[in-house]
């Protein structure tokens, strides 16, 4: 039996999607400080995670247009609404954010939208150095018509 080729757009298109999940899922995983972290407000939840941007395959990264790096994270926000029957369904936002050093250094971070067949998320970038500890203040607003969430939280980061 002669198993489909990568060169279809869809099924490359497909893999990418599987890869930078798993890619994702792994580096939660992988890594105790990025531990699933959500808060609830409402009917929606927004789950959130940080890690070294270095957890992501070289070619995953580059079919996104995310650059990978020994100082460079990432943060993943992801946005899901209750439904009357208890699922969930993805959901879009706005989506806003800073992340700072102790010593108060700032870097405004801009997200990129990333859908794909049942899910949707929004990836950050942001630059560290080794064993540096961060102070995140993320804005969520799933709804325009209502104030954004803020989200807060620190975490350390090193070079892998």
């Amino acid at each position: 039996m002669k198993m489909p080729t990568l060169r279809n757009g869809f099924l490359k298109q497909a893999m990418a999607a599987l890869v930078i999940i798993a890619g994702l899922l792994s580096a939660t995983i992988s890594t105790s400080a990025s531990a699933e972290q959500m808060v609830a407000h409402g009917d929606y939840m927004i789950h959130y995670n940080a890690f070294n941007s270095s957890f992501i395959q070289p070619d995953v990264a580059a079919s996104y247009g995310i650059q990978r790096g020994k100082t460079k994270g990432l943060i993943n926000i992801s946005v899901l609404q209750k439904q009357a029957d208890g699922s969930t369904k993805p959901v879009t936002a706005i989506v806003s954010g800073d992340v700072t050093n102790l010593i108060s250094q700032k870097q405004t971070m801009s997200f990129q939208k990333i859908e794909e067949t049942g899910a949707l998320y929004y990836i950050g970038d942001f630059g560290f150095t080794d064993d540096q500890v961060l102070r995140f203040n993320l804005q969520v607003q799933p709804d325009p018509n209502q104030p954004a969430y803020t989200i807060s939280f620190e975490q350390r980061f090193y070079i892998d």
